[in-house]
């Protein structure tokens, strides 16, 4: 388990494809668990150890997931996350060319239990909860092109069926449309940063997540290294 950032009262961790962040009906050791053996093992707690959920990730997904420490962080990162207050960012991998370079997709999702999956519909029906989230272009390889996401509600599965309603599913999503899997079952979706004040202390939080190891991650973070030199000689120009 990789920790990103470790106070009194959050932690914030990187999260494997293939880990689950609570428990389920596969049994599988969650993510949760083993952030509470790390509290208990670390400072050598006695008894119980508190460790609260305050989001999850899908299984398949790469990233940031946040865990509080303290019922007071649990109760205030919840309330944070429902009013808007939390900036998520995250970057996915399409074979696609989006249809705009940037825009904001906003829609309606329903979804069911019986194939774990999510629906996405541009008008309003019974049980389907509003969904909103915006995208621009990153990065472009020969075959791959690179989204940075900005979540505004979060709804199930809500990035990977919201991109594949515009004909860019996410590469290995094999639910919402690609065409073929990753070899190491994940897809190419990473929660990338995360912002917020923090719940108690009051300063500002920013972190963000390393690239993953996989060979297409890290050609993508060549491209934008190599961009980010010319982004500033522009911004020069212009002043």
């Amino acid at each position: 388990m990789e920790v990103i950032y470790e106070d009194n009262h959050i932690i914030i961790v990187n999260k494997e494809p293939g880990e689950i962040v609570q428990g389920d009906k596969t049994g599988d050791e969650p993510l949760v668990e083993t952030v509470r053996r790390y509290i208990k093992e670390k400072y050598a707690k006695p008894g119980n150890v508190f460790c609260g959920v305050v989001h999850r990730l899908d299984r398949p997904v790469h990233g940031l997931v946040v865990f509080a420490k303290t019922s007071k962080a649990l109760e205030r990162m919840n309330r944070m996350f429902r009013d808007g207050e939390v900036r998520k960012t995250y970057r996915a991998i399409t074979r696609n060319m989006p249809p705009k370079p940037e825009d904001r997709l906003t829609g309606y999702i329903t979804s069911t239990e019986r194939n774990n999956k999510s629906y996405f519909w541009k008008t309003p029906r019974d049980g389907a909860k509003t969904a909103a989230l915006s995208y621009r272009l990153i990065a472009s390889s020969d075959r791959y092109h690179m989204l940075e996401v900005n979540l505004e509600t979060g709804r199930k599965h809500q990035i990977r069926v919201q991109l594949a309603s515009i004909g860019c599913p996410i590469r290995g999503d094999l639910k919402y449309g690609d065409k073929r899997s990753n070899p190491d079952g994940s897809i190419s979706l990473q929660a990338h940063s995360i912002e917020f004040v923090h719940p108690v202390s009051k300063v500002p939080i920013s972190v963000t997540a390393p690239t993953p190891p996989e060979p297409l991650w890290q050609a993508f973070e060549t491209i934008l290294d190599r961009k980010a030199p010319e982004s500033k000689t522009e911004t020069n120009q212009q002043n």
